[in-house]
């Protein structure tokens, strides 16, 4: 009888024990992201959409049952969302913050003012001992300006590339439109993409394609009256009106054209003003501008996600979906480095990630195959879209499609 019962005791006891293990590695792991953008000031659209978006996506993963760490547990991913106001200042403070944090990769930020000088506070190159820059994967959807990645081996983005996208856009204008044979610029000039985009790709490509460039007016970000600019743009009398600037100085822009009864026969945005903020603020004014563009909601990938960010409360454009397909691309990297989500392994678990980005060739995208190059960049599907009722509508597919 009392072998019976140390047996039965026994056998209890293993069970118990069993099941305390199982509940240990079947326990679900916070695998946490920093995201950060700008949710202040004239562009803070652009951050609240981001957010919305990675909410979004991480809800899609987790739903689906999270991802699977090294040691076989299941991982759930949540995240941080910090404002860094497009300041540069403020971005790195965040970034270290996040960096002194639990989160094992960061993702942003909005501004390419900001990303600039916040990629060179990261370690240059991976094992140089004498470099005592942060080690922290950042993984930017927003920040467009060209060839900023290069800058760290930390850094890698999932932006388009906008020198390949009017490059094709212009030849196409050109080809659609033999009459159109000038054309002149407006550029906010104190904000790091917009002027980039215009003097380095918008009026080189341009003038590549065969048109005759006659000059450009320009105004900051935050300026609201725009009649000295747009009587420059007149008085040039070109075919052709670029605008480089994003939605809110596009609509005063746009707004004042048509006060002025400036109506050239076409007219080209920027990258950033494909959004719906740029309908809301001037679907009339904006009605017929051209604009190339990674994102359309014209995929079933696509569709689903402008719909669960959408849900979130966000809108799905070519920055903040950028983010969905990050999300999408990290747990991927995740699950194949076999990162382990503990405190002890924070370090290792950040760089396998960071390997596992500097690894890919090309990743899922919402529009297609994005190919990365080994700078740390995406070479991305893309299309051209026109605002039209009040719309973005896809003008044409340079694939084919």
């Amino acid at each position: 009888m009392k072998l019976s019962k140390l047996l039965l005791t026994a056998a209890a006891a293993a069970l118990a024990v069993t099941g305390m293990a199982g509940s240990a590695v079947s326990a679900d792991r916070e695998i946490k992201l920093g995201g950060f953008g700008a949710k202040s000031g004239v562009v803070r659209s652009f951050g609240v959409n981001t957010e919305a978006v990675m909410k979004a996506a991480i809800k899609h993963i987790n739903d689906k049952g999270g991802i699977k760490l090294g040691d076989g547990s299941t991982g759930k991913l949540s995240m941080t969302f910090d404002d860094d106001r497009c300041n540069a200042e403020e971005g790195i403070s965040v970034l270290r913050r996040i960096a002194s944090s639990d989160a094992v990769v960061a993702v942003g930020p909005t501004c390419s003012n900001v990303a600039e000088p916040l990629f060179g506070i990261l370690q240059k190159k991976v094992d140089d001992d004498s470099d005592s820059g942060l080690q922290m994967p950042i993984f930017t959807d927003t920040a467009i300006k060209g060839g900023l990645a290069k800058i760290s081996e930390w850094a890698f983005r999932n932006v388009p590339n906008e020198s390949v996208m009017y490059q094709t856009m212009f030849e196409w204008l050109k080809s659609e439109h033999p009459d159109v044979k000038t054309i002149y610029g407006g550029v906010e000039e104190d904000f790091a993409h917009s002027r980039f985009t215009w003097y380095k790709v918008m009026k080189v490509r341009s003038g590549e394609a065969g048109l005759d460039v006659k000059g450009e007016s320009k105004w900051l970000l935050n300026d609201t009256n725009f009649t000295t600019q747009v009587r420059e743009m007149k008085k040039a009398g070109v075919d052709a009106i670029a605008i480089s600037a994003h939605p809110f100085t596009t609509c005063g822009v746009l707004k004042e054209m048509q006060r002025q009864r400036v109506k050239p026969k076409l007219l080209i945005g920027l990258t950033s003003s494909s959004s719906l903020e740029t309908l809301n603020g001037c679907a009339k004014q904006a009605e017929g501008i051209i604009i190339p563009t990674s994102f359309a909601p014209v995929t079933d990938k696509a569709k689903a996600a402008a719909t669960a960010a959408a849900e979130m409360g966000g809108s799905a454009d070519l920055h903040s979906a950028a983010a969905w397909e990050i999300v999408m691309v990290l747990a991927d990297v995740m699950e194949k480095q076999g990162i382990m989500g503990k405190p002890d392994t924070l370090a290792e678990d950040r760089r396998k990630i960071r390997d596992g980005l500097a690894a890919l060739k090309s990743t899922d995208g919402l529009l297609g195959e994005i190919v990365r190059t080994d700078e740390g960049e995406a070479t991305k599907p893309y299309i051209y879209v026109h605002a039209k009722s009040g719309e973005w509508t896809v003008l044409h597919d340079p694939s084919g499609n």
